[in-house]
């Protein structure tokens, strides 16, 4: 680092948490923010005094390990929830929807605080959103006036006199904090550099934790150091001028270890780093700036190409030598985003390395030695591989025994359903793949024939493929672990041999549908989209900001969503639908069909209902007629047909079967002891799993999510065609909160634990850490396996003596 005696900044988060204890001393009403895109300025103007918080993942956590233990929420996540846990000012924190992190960890304090496990203290999550699209700005809209509102509330509590009708804006302060950065980043990029990369970054990050006076004056102090000689040069390091870029910095360890091998920083690229540069000015007009969704966008929803292409262009600008990409195990969007942003700059001749944060940086000789050493693998290199390797054959799993015969023709139907997308897919017709959680019925309503991402992850675990697509995946430079349910479809793309395909192989789609949600998916569809030359629609993902909150959401939703639901959240789903729809109509040229559309809804609500009476009988019949290896594959193959008179009617077979069953006594399990829930995703590749342990123990898997969801998650009741669109949004404004957020899902197992009669859970790894803690107060004993539905390395017969051992304990 440069020889300044004193350096003005500091980025550690106990130097943060120091000045926010100076601040409050002083009088000051200090508020703690978390979230790369929080508008500092609106904070400010309203009197108050923000400073940032920060995970420390070298904190030690055991307060939050005894929360919400250690399986389920990162060591960032626990780090800030220990933060908050040792704030004994108990100061106000506001969240904003930055990563997907950040919503969970809003929904466990939300709880806490409910529960008074952690002392009561205000607390408001700024959900904006940032799709390039006018339905999210006019939610941001709506969600800055209640930010507004929550800040003004703030400065009363605080004395100030600040009112949700006036604001101050000091707009000289702010251009005069840019210029001082912008001085300090030339002193940075400079051939003579007077600072470093890592201590420009502690300039950067101290404008989020000082307020922006004393920050200008401790800016000035440095710069007129600088400018007095009293600052040596860096001139030594100007032969390894680099860019950085990937994953968020929150701290200067890798800066540190960069600096130490001789490395100069000459661009940081990342959420933290040089973007936040040049903000916008904020004055009276401040809401069309807050809302924009282009403000402090965060990487992660910036396609791949348009930020590879940018780095590319800063090579020249500022004269650097190469890119190091910075990933880390833990951060899912830098990982997808590695190999595809370092290969286009090393076909641009570009010197590209990537480093793995967890481990030591492996110096700079391949980096500088005028090799590129990222290298793009296309797909055809890697089907030639493929089919030029010896083929095995392919491993035959053991075959659970269904006890449904309903269910028997499933596999016909699915297969010939398949073959039939695959055939008219390949004479040309349109052809589309969507996540589990975004809207499908729009689709059916047009004519698109189109396949769920997740169903088709099923499809690959069950044929057993998951190893050999892993590879593919890897072969094409994208990661085989991370969050590979969702990637089997891309990693189809690149299966070029059809004799090892499941079923024949996924087709090439024309277009593709998600939600925002989670960090990787943006990833995924980004590159999927890009490899296919696919059209891509992503549903924004929004939150529920409400502190208090109802927690029997299975019975207010189906009736009454439009008064349960924030009305915000079902008017931006709302709106995105009718994008998507004039979207696919514009691209494939079919019409969406209301009519046909009305008919569709309805057909789905009378599924549903059939599965909701049978998930009833099953929870009141001991012993059962069927497990989940009966009710897994009977709820799910008619869910993907959701829509179609096929699947009402096949799920009305269900339900009359299982009630034939029951009526003539019949049992899965003659010795029926113990009743057991499996909580996470289903064992697909594996569902004589849950057969094993009827014979030895008498213990019966009688729960799974997926009937169970299917019964309370789906139904929306509406009028006509007037409020069918607005019925879909509601039905998916709220997919996944019903299993991940902690005040609904803790309690909805519960609610199903006990009506079920269960003995005990086994729940996945990827279990919500609420739902377990849920269960466990209410007396239900959970088993918790370190296992992946989709690890094609471990299976659960690894575990067969830990469950031995847990049902003997019942």
């Amino acid at each position: 680092m440069a020889n300044l005696q004193g350096f003005p900044f500091a980025i550690t988060p106990a130097y943060a948490s120091d000045v926010a204890k100076r601040y409050v001393s002083e009088g000051r009403k200090v508020i703690r923010v978390l979230g790369s895109d929080a508008p500092y300025e609106l904070i400010r103007a309203a009197g108050l005094c923000p400073v940032r918080l920060v995970s420390d993942d070298n904190l030690p956590t055991p307060d939050a390990d005894a929360l919400v233990g250690t399986a389920n929420m990162s060591q960032s996540g626990r780090s800030l929830l220990q933060q908050i846990f040792d704030d004994k000012d108990a100061l106000p924190l506001l969240l904003t929807h930055s990563d997907y992190e950040t919503p969970q960890l809003f929904a466990t304090l939300r709880q806490l605080f409910n529960d008074e496990e952690l002392p009561a203290r205000h607390i408001h999550f700024y959900d904006h959103l940032h799709q390039m699209r006018e339905s999210s700005a006019r939610y941001n809209l709506t969600r800055a006036a209640q930010l507004h509102t929550w800040l003004a509330d703030m400065s009363a509590i605080s004395g100030n006199k600040a009112s949700a009708e006036e604001l101050t804006f000091d707009i000289e302060i702010q251009e005069r904090q840019r210029t001082l950065l912008g001085e300090l980043l030339k002193k940075r990029n400079d051939f003579k550099p007077r600072i470093s990369g890592s201590q420009f970054h502690h300039c950067v990050a101290a404008t989020m934790v000082y307020t922006p006076h004393e920050w200008c004056e401790r800016a000035a102090s440095l710069l007129a150091e600088i400018e007095s000689g009293r600052a040596a040069e860096l001139s030594d390091k100007t032969k390894k001028r680099i860019i950085i870029a990937g994953l968020p910095q929150l701290n200067d360890r890798c800066y540190r270890e960069l600096e130490a091998t001789g490395i100069h920083i000459v661009g940081d690229w990342q959420d933290w780093g040089d973007k936040r540069v040049a903000g916008p000015v904020v004055s009276d007009d401040w809401q069309n700036v807050i809302a924009d969704p282009a403000r402090a966008c965060p990487d992660y929803l910036i396609p791949a190409l348009t930020r590879a292409q940018y780095i590319a262009g800063q090579i020249s600008a500022v004269k650097a030598r190469g890119v190091i990409y910075l990933t880390a195990k833990g951060d899912e969007a830098s990982q997808w985003d590695a190999g595809f942003i370092s290969g286009y700059l090393s076909q641009h001749g570009i010197d590209t390395g990537i480093w793995e944060t967890g481990s030591p940086f492996p110096g700079t000789l391949v980096l500088f030695a005028g090799k590129h050493q990222s290298r793009a693998v296309s797909a055809g290199e890697v089907a030639t591989k493929a089919m030029s390797s010896p083929r095995k054959p392919r491993p035959k799993p053991e075959r659970s025994k269904k006890a449904l015969a309903s269910v028997a023709d499933f596999g016909t139907y699915q297969r010939e359903w398949f073959q039939s997308v695959r055939s008219s897919a390949e004479e040309g017709a349109q052809f589309g793949v969507v996540n589990a959680n975004s809207p499908q019925e729009m689709l059916r309503a047009m004519g698109l024939p189109f396949v769920v991402n997740q169903w088709w992850a099923s499809i690959v675990a069950a044929k057993q493929q998951s190893k050999r697509y892993t590879s593919l995946l890897k072969a094409n430079k994208y990661p085989g672990n991370v969050e590979a349910y969702s990637a089997q479809g891309i990693a189809a793309y690149f299966d070029k041999d059809p004799e090892q395909a499941p079923w024949g192989g996924l087709p090439q789609p024309q277009f593709l549908q998600t939600v925002l949600g989670s960090d990787a998916t943006p990833r995924i569809f980004d590159h999927w989209a890009r490899e296919t030359g696919a059209n891509l629609f992503m549903f924004e993902r929004t939150v529920e900001c409400r502190n208090d909150l109802y927690e029997d959401w299975w019975n207010k939703l189906p009736n009454d969503w439009k008064t349960e639901l924030e009305p915000e959240r079902v008017a931006l789903l709302t709106s995105e639908l009718k994008d998507a729809i004039a979207a696919l109509e514009a691209h494939t040229g079919e019409t969406f069909d209301m009519q046909a559309f009305t008919r569709i809804m309805t057909l789905v609500n009378e599924q549903e209902e059939y599965y909701r009476k049978t998930r009833d009988l099953l929870a009141s019949t001991c012993p059962v007629p069927v497990s989940v290896v009966d009710t897994m594959p009977a709820t799910m193959v008619p869910q993907w047909h959701r829509g179609t008179e096929w699947a009402r009617d096949a799920a009305k077979a269900f339900y009359e079967e299982v009630k034939a069953k029951v009526e003539q006594g019949e049992s899965v399990c003659s010795n029926e002891k113990l009743r057991l829930m499996w909580v996470g995703r289903g064992l697909w590749s594996n569902m004589q799993f849950y057969q094993r342990w009827q014979e030895s123990h008498g213990a019966v898997f009688v729960w799974s999510m997926y009937l169970a969801l299917a019964a309370d998650g789906y139904i929306r009741e509406f009028s006509g065609e007037d409020d069918a669109l607005e019925a879909l949004a509601a039905r998916f404004v709220t997919m996944g909160d019903e299993l991940r957020m902690p005040t609904w899902a803790g309690a909805w197992h519960v609610k199903e634990a006990r009506t079920h009669h269960i003995n005990g859970a086994v729940a996945l790894s990827d279990a919500d850490p609420f739902v377990l803690r849920a269960l466990r107060k209410a007396g239900i004993p959970v088993l918790s396996l370190p296992l992946d539905n989709f690890d094609s390395n471990h299976g659960p017969d690894s575990f067969d003596d830990e469950i031995s051992a847990f049902l003997a304990s019942l």
